[in-house]
């Protein structure tokens, strides 16, 4: 697409534009890298550009630069859905399908706006004007860079905005140690810093700032950690009583089902978490190899993502969902077994 359409995205960028920047319900660190990161390139631009988070994020995504003009949509509907209203262009990065975007969905559907997709999950929508979407890239952020590189701009990525999009593709591809990151993926990297992204300090912000209770609640599902070897796989659950009881913060639970897949021999880890608030099963797939998470995730738990990494829901309880979730395990036994 980007290619094909490059000078038209050109063409309606060449003059200010109102832009609405959207990413994902429950962002993480790529979707807000990448949209702080647009927001600062498209501000340099003299574009009237806002970015509108569906809900709040993570305590260690705070210190991103831009943050602070970032609006939450569940807090701000009105004065969001008058900027959605008045947009000409809508971005909507790191997710694929507008149902991802939460209360947010019903307003962007109205939207007259030119929407421009950026993302790299499988399976996109059809819903953008224009939509980049490549499964094999390690992130968002990685993209975005492309994004810019396409439009010609490069040597515009300020300090602000390397930095970014350094905290994206670091967060997404598990500090650059999940296949998804390629000798590509390091050269962008290496142009980031040199433009502005202090690696270490980065890294120092994202995961040094762990809370006495986060760590405790880092103890708590550890003790709930199972794990199950005839099919290679593991699996850990909090209830919501234990979330309480550690003053659970949004974020608190970051990295957590990778500890699972860490244990020798395992490919398949799994981490179940309720939320009495939505009344539903939280769910986190990860692996390594082959298994698809990201068509378990499809197939059984209304959910999706990558090949090694994706995410799902249940409407049972905690432990009606961990019962059908190994009562599922054998349909699965060629691709998990020894």
């Amino acid at each position: 697409m980007i290619e094909k359409n490059i000078l038209e995205i050109t063409a309606e960028l060449s003059r200010a534009k109102n832009i609405v920047i959207v990413p994902h319900k429950g962002p993480d660190g790529d979707a807000m890298g990448s949209t702080l990161a647009l927001w600062h390139f498209l501000k340099e631009k003299e574009h009237n550009v806002k970015v509108i988070a569906p809900n709040d994020y993570p305590h260690f995504l705070k210190w991103l630069p831009g943050n602070e003009e970032v609006l939450i949509y569940e807090n701000n509907k009105q004065i969001a859905d008058e900027l959605i209203d008045e947009a000409e262009i809508i971005f909507t990065l790191d997710f694929n399908t507008l149902s991802r975007s939460g209360l947010m969905e019903e307003p962007l559907e109205k939207s007259e706006a030119v929407f421009i997709m950026i993302d790299h999950h499988q399976e996109p929508a059809t819903y953008a004007d224009y939509t980049y979407s490549d499964a094999e890239m390690s992130s968002t952020c990685q993209m975005v860079y492309h994004f810019i590189e396409k439009l010609r701009a490069v040597k515009k990525i300020t300090p602000e905005i390397a930095t970014c999009l350094y905290t994206g593709i670091m967060t997404d591809t598990g500090s650059f140690r999940f296949t998804s990151t390629t000798s590509e993926t390091h050269r962008v990297v290496a142009d980031l810093i040199e433009k502005g992204a202090d690696n270490s300090t980065i890294h120092n912000k994202v995961f040094d700032t762990n809370s006495e209770n986060g760590l405790q609640l880092l103890g708590t599902a550890l003790q709930n950690l199972r794990v199950i070897q005839q099919y290679r796989t593991a699996y850990i659950t909090l209830s919501q009583e234990e979330l309480d009881r550690h003053n659970f913060k949004k974020g608190d639970t970051e990295g957590f089902v990778n500890y699972g897949l860490s244990l020798a021999g395992i490919i398949f880890a799994t981490i179940f978490i309720e939320n009495k608030a939505e009344n539903i099963i939280k769910i986190s797939f990860r692996s390594k190899g082959d298994f698809s998470v990201n068509d378990f995730a499809r197939k059984h738990f209304n959910g999706g993502g990558h090949i090694n990494a994706a995410g799902g829901k249940s409407d049972c309880s905690l432990n009606d969902t961990v019962v059908q979730f190994n009562r599922i395990l054998p349909e699965y036994k060629n691709d998990l077994s020894l």
